[in-house]
């Protein structure tokens, strides 16, 4: 319904008709509701003791995950306020890795307690000023309280791996694959500045092949190739080697013009073959002269290079993609050459071996023993296809937590007690507060409680009775590491049962939640554009019809349910 304006009885039209406009409290409640809706989703997959999702895509893929991350992006949230938790939780996971559920239940607890505040008529700048107000109190109390851990300190890393990996469904695997996961983080960790480590997940390479358990994971200290050998006759395993990574063609290359050539005889044929023949034994030759005893290439490779590189006891692999190429450099000390006129010996990267080898049903070349690899590999095992997804996210989010460790090297107790912790102190501040803002540093005291509340529900346990416990036990200064025992329910210190997560994952938890909430409580009037009845991917149903003019807020309905 077109917007208009009543002047001197003549309306006047400033939107394009079939739009649809929301506007003050009305607006504002659809897009809160919504936000919480999706914050209530994930609300059940939070701690250890959180299930899982089982999600089906349009095609019948199923994933079953309790991965925020993956939870939000297979959703397909078509609410826009829902999108911005979604966007919030992508951005957790991009800068540190781990914590997106943290970051999306917290906003949506800040929008529930911001509820009840407009309700009391208090406006919603007087709130938003009160949050960005809190969140940056609780940073400062979260850097005070946080506690140091340096790359040396392996038994610490392995309790920051553990903890993240403790809301996994990887069950008895965890410690091996904390283990893992710490010497992947350490053996890819470099240092900047000064003694500032800096961790690059990403030289972290995760292969995943179905078949065999959990505890068949092995880390690589080298890149694993998802490739087969090209050749029978070609070595398949190769000691002490010497590898040239090319990213140009071993084979002929067609000319970039249209060209015609005129063969009057069958010895011009053979003068041509044997030319190309030639070309190829060339480029082998130049291969072999600089010492080289293993080819990885982005590009192809002719049979006739195949037979000569065979010949020459070469063992080589095509059309590797380029990140596998980029890692293999780092890990090896190569050089990538793009002209095989420029390849020198010293171009040459080295591996104490290369070695082709049958995991699962498929071939794969093991390039292991890089003399300080700057990139390894991590070669996830599990029983079944969808096991193994899981194991990857798991150990995605376990490295990320032991990056963020290394690089910040300050770490902070879980299961609740530094919510707790900061909920005090920020309690204690509010009392100098002014004003209405008062409202909202308490209202976002309520908020943090709440994620302490969550794990205790998802426990079976009374989140009141959580909730009392913890205040009572955080009035004693030295107990500010006392949290929530989840096979109990007592109230124990989490440092001592190593239970711990980097400051970096909770500060931007806070922040992103709290980011999130603000800009929906910022909105006050939307404005939908008429549904496309054009045929396209938003103007039918599946069923074929036409889908019906809606606002953004009922739509979401039923994508939230």
């Amino acid at each position: 319904m077109a917007s208009q304006i009543e002047n001197m009885g003549v309306p006047v039209i400033i939107l394009k008709e079939g739009s649809q406009r929301t506007t003050g409290r009305e607006a504002l409640r659809n897009n809160m509701m919504a936000a919480i809706a999706v914050a209530e989703i994930l609300k059940t997959t939070y701690g250890p003791k959180g299930m899982d999702k089982m999600l089906v895509d349009s095609l019948g893929d199923v994933t079953i995950t309790n991965d925020g991350a993956t939870i939000l992006d297979k959703m397909d949230i078509q609410h826009p306020a829902g999108k911005m938790l979604v966007q919030a939780a992508k951005g957790q996971d991009e800068e540190a890795g781990d914590g997106t559920k943290t970051s999306v239940i917290f906003a949506g607890e800040l929008l529930r307690q911001a509820e009840d505040l407009i309700d009391r008529n208090i406006h919603p700048t007087i709130i938003i000023q009160g949050y960005k107000t809190a969140v940056d109190k609780a940073v400062e109390v979260l850097n005070s309280i946080a506690e140091p851990v340096s790359i040396d300190d392996t038994e610490k890393l392995i309790k920051v791996a553990m903890t993240s990996l403790n809301s996994k469904a990887v069950g008895e695997a965890r410690e091996y694959f904390a283990k893992i996961v710490v010497d992947a983080a350490r053996a890819v960790a470099e240092m900047r500045g000064d003694k500032q480590y800096y961790v690059d997940i990403n030289n972290v390479q995760i292969v995943k092949k179905h078949g065999g358990a959990l505890t068949d994971t092995q880390l690589v200290n080298g890149i694993v190739i998802d490739k087969e050998v090209v050749h029978p006759d070609m070595p398949k395993r190769v000691e002490k080697a010497r590898i040239a990574l090319l990213d140009a063609p071993l084979e002929i290359q067609k000319p970039e013009i249209d060209m015609e050539i005129s063969i009057s005889s069958p010895d011009s044929i053979k003068r041509l073959l044997d030319k190309q023949e030639k070309i190829l034994q060339d480029k082998v030759e130049k291969i072999a002269a600089t010492g080289a005893n293993v080819v990885i290439t982005q590009k192809g490779i002719d049979d006739i290079a195949q037979h000569f590189l065979a010949k020459k006891g070469i063992l080589a692999v095509r059309r590797v993609k380029r990140s596998d190429i980029e890692k293999l450099a780092k890990a090896t000390g190569a050089k990538i050459v793009t002209n095989l006129d420029d390849l020198k010996p010293e171009d040459l990267g080295y591996a104490d071996l290369v070695e082709e080898r049958k995991v699962g049903e498929d071939k794969m070349v093991f390039i292991e023993g890089a003399k300080n690899p700057k990139s390894v590999t991590i070669l996830v095992r599990a029983g079944f296809e969808r096991m193994v997804d899981e194991a990857e996210r798991a150990i995605h989010d376990a490295l990320s937590s032991v990056a963020d460790a290394i690089m910040d090297g300050k770490i902070v107790a879980g299961g609740g007690a530094v919510e707790a912790e900061v909920a005090k102190s920020l309690r204690e501040w509010s009392k100098g507060v002014p004003g209405k803002v008062q409202l909202a540093v308490e209202a976002f005291v309520k908020a943090l409680e709440a994620l302490p509340q969550t794990l205790a529900t998802n426990a079976g346990y009374d989140p009141i009775d959580i909730l009392m416990k913890l205040r009572s036990t955080h009035s004693d200064q030295s107990k500010k590491w006392y949290g929530i025992d989840l096979n109990t329910g007592n109230i124990v210190d989490m440092w001592a049962k190593g239970v711990v997560e980097p400051l970096r994952v909770k500060v931007n938890a806070y922040k992103a939640g709290t980011e999130a909430a603000t800009l929906i409580l910022r909105i006050d009037d939307m404005v939908a554009a008429k549904r496309s009845t054009t045929g396209g991917p938003s103007g039918k149903k599946e069923g074929g019809k036409e889908e019906e003019e809606s606002s953004p807020s009922t739509s979401s309905s039923g994508s939230s349910d």
